[in-house]
């Protein structure tokens, strides 16, 4: 696993309260938090908003560990617990922080990777259902992986690939249910098309002849 970049946030105390207080700091380019959890009492901040965008962007997103340093407080490692975007614009307006205490393991959601093509892709033509993408583990803080990744490569057609499957790691305790599907070989039927009905000639228009002079007058 490579080695995570130290990432420190410094953030101030949020004395005030309310949404004209929180509008505020929005407009400085801010977004409230709150930090929770470990040995310390919550504590309200406000980081920037262009720093905790950038750790949710990155490849770990929210599982991402970084430092976050009040004035006034200290610094702690946290991780994101909870957060809330805008409905409308998609940014961060609020986050709550999780302190993270040495030896106390995380459960975290990460996302599910298949590796590989599948034997019933190459050979037999299938496709690959993915059911799945994101995996529920329990681990130490500094031990969250990017992604759970599976090799697919011997999956047939029809076969199906259960959290079971998952290879066994001893510093990941997977807590989804064994036997959930992650992931399944289909086949793709070619639908049978019926033959267009015969299109009869139409019948001709039978001559209209049209009604000539009166035959000469005797």
């Amino acid at each position: 696993m490579a080695e995570r970049e130290e990432i420190v946030v410094r953030a101030e105390r949020r004395e005030g309260r309310g949404k004209n207080d929180a509008r505020r700091l929005r407009a400085r380019g801010f977004v409230p938090l709150t930090v929770y959890g470990g040995e310390g009492e919550a504590v309200s901040a406000a980081a920037p908003l262009a720093e905790l965008a950038a750790i949710l962007r990155s490849e770990t997103g929210p599982n991402t560990i970084f430092t976050i340093d009040v004035d006034g407080i200290g610094a702690s490692e946290v991780l994101f617990l909870d957060r809330q975007l805008d409905p409308v614009r998609g940014r961060l307006v609020h986050a709550d922080l999780r302190r993270l205490v040495r030896g106390q393991k995380l459960e975290v959601t990460v996302p599910l990777h298949l590796i590989g093509e599948p034997l019933g892709i190459k050979e037999e033509g299938g496709v690959l259902e993915q059911v799945v993408r994101e995996i529920d583990i329990r681990v130490s803080p500094r031990d969250i992986p990017e992604a759970i990744n599976v090799d697919v490569s011997h999956l047939g057609v029809h076969d199906v690939l259960h959290v079971s499957d998952i290879p066994a790691d001893e510093k990941i305790e997977i807590l989804s249910d064994p036997e959930t599907v992650l992931a399944t070989i289909g086949i793709i039927r070619e639908e049978e098309v019926a033959p267009a009905p015969a299109t009869e000639e139409p019948a001709a228009e039978p001559e209209v002849i049209g009604k000539g002079k009166k035959e000469d007058e005797e």
